[in-house]
């Protein structure tokens, strides 16, 4: 049964509850997703339901198909190891152009943000900790002052967003990501380009281990 959610915040919700059935391999490749069904199953009407598609659409998670409606797009681990190593040097991109343009109104909002995920409440949910450090590395892309990079950063983002949050399921993750961003802000804060460029890097690629541990965490909720 859907928990109360309010009403504008429906569409997201929706979104993210799909988009998690479809990482985890509940909604598998090729699948086609009824309007109808998903409303009933959620209790809903098709309004939010046909919104969440349309932004699932656009993260590339679904295709819009005419006359067959929406079907799930297929991905397999290699190609969801490049995707990261491609999210991994954009961000590193971005983290370097920030250091160097990044205004003090711009570093006041990405620390902000980064104390907002170092709340207790945040740091014990997983979802709530996504929202906040999805603000954190929003601020980060916006703060490199290249529209074109930001546009390509946040799209991939988007793309990867439901395995990004379930990365942050596995064991000590969130701990590890947060330490990280302060290592990160901390370049930054100092203008050291390369350091906060190798930071950035190093905190989104997925190598090893990490990779066998979201592979895992994505079989375990299955």
């Amino acid at each position: 049964m859907r928990k109360k959610v309010e009403p504008s915040k429906l569409s997201e919700y929706l979104k993210e509850k799909i988009e998690e059935l479809i990482a985890t391999g509940v909604f598998s490749p090729g699948m086609k997703l009824d309007e109808i069904d998903l409303a009933e199953n959620f209790g809903v009407s098709r309004t939010p339901i046909r919104e969440a598609l349309i932004q699932l659409a656009s993260a590339g998670l679904i295709e819009i198909r005419p006359r067959r409606g929406a079907v799930v797009s297929p991905i397999n681990p290699k190609k969801l190891y490049e995707m990261f190593e491609v999210m991994a040097e954009l961000e590193a991109m971005c983290a370097r152009l920030a250091s160097r343009r990044i205004t003090e109104e711009e570093l006041k909002k990405i620390k902000k943000t980064h104390q907002e995920c170092n709340a207790k409440e945040v740091i014990e949910n997983p979802d709530l900790y996504y929202r906040k450090n999805e603000e954190f590395h929003l601020a980060l892309y916006n703060a490199s002052h290249n529209d074109f990079l930001i546009e390509q950063t946040t799209n991939l983002h988007k793309r990867l967003s439901s395995f990004r949050r379930l990365q942050l399921r596995v064991r000590g993750r969130i701990q590890s990501s947060l330490k990280e961003h302060e290592e990160i802000i901390d370049a930054i804060s100092k203008g050291d380009a390369e350091l906060a460029s190798q930071l950035a890097r190093q905190h989104i690629i997925i190598q090893g281990e990490r990779f066998s541990d979201l592979l895992a965490t994505i079989q375990n909720l299955k």
